[in-house]
């Protein structure tokens, strides 16, 4: 005969269970159902073709993760005008070779990177409720909270030679340009990590350059002041990355958090961004990974995103 519960302890334990088939879901299914994410930006001068754009972006790489580098492979063959990096390649410190394994034939193209808070440091158990005590409070990452004590540090100095040595451009506080193979020539600028206060807006300061066919601004955490500074010099676009796209999002509401002091109904896709009396194009990349030690997605699906840059109105 089945066993009969009062109501006051089916009611927990259904809420219990449901909890539990959402994890077994985010951390076993979602996460691993990798999408590409098709964005069209009218960004380019009348007359220029369309530019195909593939960015990658918070890889956040794990050993074993085969499946995750077989799908990076495999976008090579979308064959981009050009790749963008925006960032958090790694979630374990034995996980370069990985990367760049997963990486290697996107390193035929033309590219340039940015470097993440996880791509300088090893990441470390946290609780997951700190992310909304944070947004509640307007501190996060070091921008207002004690530096960090005991970090683990990441060999990524071997992924930026790497990067380097494929003609990738980096652009971590500095300008960079791209030639493409049909001539044309993208002007990029960059910032460090604003996440943990390492962006010097100051040395790359100036707008787009002139003597370019676009000009765009790459950056890894969308932190306000990052994008009032791109914006208001002119800059048409600007990609980023970090947030996860709120990584658990609720149905029909969206995120919860970013992790950064952008508004939750930016937290992934395309959007716009106002400041100085400019207005530019924000794409915000949800990603393709997840912290080691909270490897959840829910409704917001690992992703890279293909972005064709068309003429502008």
């Amino acid at each position: 005969m089945p066993a009969r519960y009062p109501l006051s302890l089916k009611v927990p334990l259904g809420i219990t269970a449901v909890g539990a088939a959402c994890l077994v879901y985010s951390a076993g299914i979602e996460a691993r159902a990798f999408r590409l994410r098709r964005v069209t930006v009218p960004v380019l001068p009348r007359g220029m073709r369309p530019l195909r754009v593939l960015q990658v972006s918070d890889i956040h790489m794990v050993g074993g993760q085969r499946k995750k580098q077989r799908w990076l492979q495999s976008l090579a063959g979308l064959r981009p005008d050009f790749v963008v990096n925006t960032g958090d390649n790694l979630s374990d410190t034995e996980a370069v070779p990985e990367v760049l394994d997963a990486l290697g034939p996107l390193l035929e193209y033309p590219g340039a990177y940015v470097f993440g808070s996880n791509d300088y440091y090893g990441p470390k158990p946290r609780n997951p409720a700190r992310y909304l005590a944070e947004k509640t409070s307007g501190r996060h990452g070091l921008n207002g909270n004690p530096p960090a004590v005991g970090a683990i540090h990441n060999p990524w100095e071997g992924m930026r030679d790497a990067f380097d040595e494929a003609g990738w451009v980096g652009l971590s506080n500095t300008r960079g340009r791209l030639k493409l193979d049909t001539g044309e020539e993208i002007a990029l600028t960059g910032l460090d990590d604003p996440h943990i206060k390492r962006d010097r807006y100051d040395e790359v300061a100036g707008g787009p350059e002139d003597d370019a066919d676009l000009s765009l601004a790459v950056v890894h955490a969308p932190y306000l002041r990052v994008l009032d500074a791109f914006t208001a010099d002119g800059y048409p676009l600007i990609l980023a990355g970090h947030t996860h796209g709120g990584q658990l999002r609720v149905p029909f509401y969206g995120a919860l958090v970013t992790n950064c002091d952008l508004d939750t109904g930016r937290a992934r896709g395309l959007s716009h961004h106002e400041a100085g009396g400019h207005r530019a194009h924000l794409h915000v990349s949800a990603g393709c990974g997840a912290n080691r030690y909270t490897p959840f997605r829910f409704a917001c699906p690992p992703e890279a995103t293909l972005l064709t840059l068309t003429e502008r109105p």
